[in-house]
């Protein structure tokens, strides 16, 4: 059966290795249709559809069924057991039940031994899958490398800061794939007999190069085109901490699972994938390609930049409000009110009214940014400002700069003001 008579159901086809299938797969003629929770493909929801009867319906006519669907992190009631071992164990039954030919299930290196509720889920669904009668590849591929990658972008981020904390020392080996040669590899195997004796047998998929965690980030940060970092070597123990106080978090990264899976190390020889590919994979050092660094190096820093900047400007403004109101001796902050003529309850009515205003806006930054809110911080500091520099001349040469210090927040606020989106309006 030549591609343009398959028909494939993709499950996952949003997600990010999913949609590189697809795309795959209809560049090479197949017939896809694309398993979403909400979209006018074919409607599954990996949380509900646990019984086989739910599925066979979906599956007439249907050649080939990829399941690429996966999470690293739970969330309400996208758990493992339920997303990796319920749901895809109902679907192979139904696939059997409804005549499909062949079943590719992607899974995760590791998977066959590791002892993370993750690799767990995984390895339930890729048994289940070698004990029934229909014909299936089970792809278990490293972590997986491409432009669109949650996991690549915030790796990416990572790399383009200057100062690289390292958990452990970062010596944890690590062999990334590219996400095009793991979609080739699937490509292949659908459309050619290059690997029967691995039907059925798992396939561990690597990329070409072996590298330690601390070396892949200086590789991705070398290739958007940054100097040398500083490295940080976090000790394992702080880093076994944090993953134990953020293991409930949502949208946390660092969970103890994860944590454990780092540890373990993410790496396997690339024999394997070489001779289903029929080439060597490529490797890190070329995962980010010259054309394509100024913009991923542009996306990299907007990742950390606007979080880091909003989070200064809220110290600034939390502080500010808390020195004005209970450290800084009241007395000499009614002398300077009294500079520019005020006195007694005016005074002392001014002072902590400025100080709420300041741990007002301290909070909005954090709290509810937006373009709106840089503008009235910007008029308000450049207000401040002149108005300092008419009543008290003597701070402008001050060796301080308590005015001069007012010229790179206001800039701070200029650069948020300009990459603020304006469909993010929040204030």
């Amino acid at each position: 059966m030549n591609g343009g008579e398959m028909n494939i159901l993709v499950c996952g086809a949003r997600g990010f290795i999913g949609a590189a299938l697809c795309d795959a797969l209809t560049r090479d003629g197949y017939r896809v249709f694309k398993g979403v929770r909400n979209g006018k493909d074919v409607a599954i929801d990996y949380a509900t559809d646990t019984d086989p009867a739910v599925w066979v319906p979906r599956l007439r006519d249907i050649d080939v069924v990829i399941n690429a669907v996966g999470i690293l992190v739970e969330r309400r009631d996208q758990t493992f057991d339920l997303l990796h071992r319920r749901a895809p164990i109902a679907l192979f039954e139904a696939s059997c039940q409804a005549g499909v030919k062949h079943i590719v299930q992607i899974s995760a290196l590791g998977a066959e031994t590791g002892t993370t509720s993750y690799f767990q889920s995984k390895r339930a669904a890729d048994d289940h899958l070698q004990t029934l009668p229909v014909r299936h590849h089970i792809l278990r591929p490293a972590l997986v490398y491409g432009t669109a990658g949650a996991s690549a972008r915030f790796f990416r981020a990572l790399a383009s800061a200057p100062i690289h904390p390292l958990p452990a020392g970062g010596h944890q080996l690590l062999r990334p794939i590219h996400v095009d040669d793991l979609a080739d590899i699937v490509v292949d195997l659908l459309r050619s007999e290059r690997v029967p004796e691995a039907d059925g047998q798992p396939l561990d998929l690597v990329g070409g190069t072996q590298v330690a965690y601390r070396d892949m980030l200086a590789a991705y940060r070398q290739s958007l085109g940054f100097p040398a970092a500083w490295r940080v070597a976090i000790p394992a123990p702080l880093i076994a901490l944090g993953a134990t106080l953020l293991d409930r978090v949502p949208g946390s990264v660092l969970t103890r699972d994860t944590w454990r899976m780092l540890n373990q190390g993410n790496t396997a020889e690339v024999a394997t994938t070489a001779k289903v590919l029929g080439h060597l994979p490529a490797g890190v050092d070329d995962f980010i390609r010259p054309q394509d660094a100024p913009a991923l190096r542009h996306e990299a820093l907007s990742t950390w930049r606007g979080p880091l900047l909003r989070g200064a400007l809220a110290v600034t403004w939390i502080g500010t409000a808390i020195c004005s109101a209970f450290i800084h001796p009241q007395a000499a902050s009614l002398d300077l009110l009294a500079r520019v003529h005020l006195h007694g309850a005016p005074a002392l009515a001014m002072l902590y009214l400025a100080s709420a205003l300041d741990l007002v806006l301290g909070m909005a930054t954090l709290l509810r940014p937006g373009r709106r809110l840089w503008a009235a911080q910007a008029a308000l500091i450049a207000g401040y400002s002149i108005l300092i520099a008419i009543a008290l001349p003597e701070f402008l040469w001050h060796p301080f700069g308590p005015i001069l210090k007012n010229v790179p927040i206001l800039a701070l606020l200029f650069v948020l003001l300009s990459e603020e989106r304006g469909n993010k309006e929040t204030s």
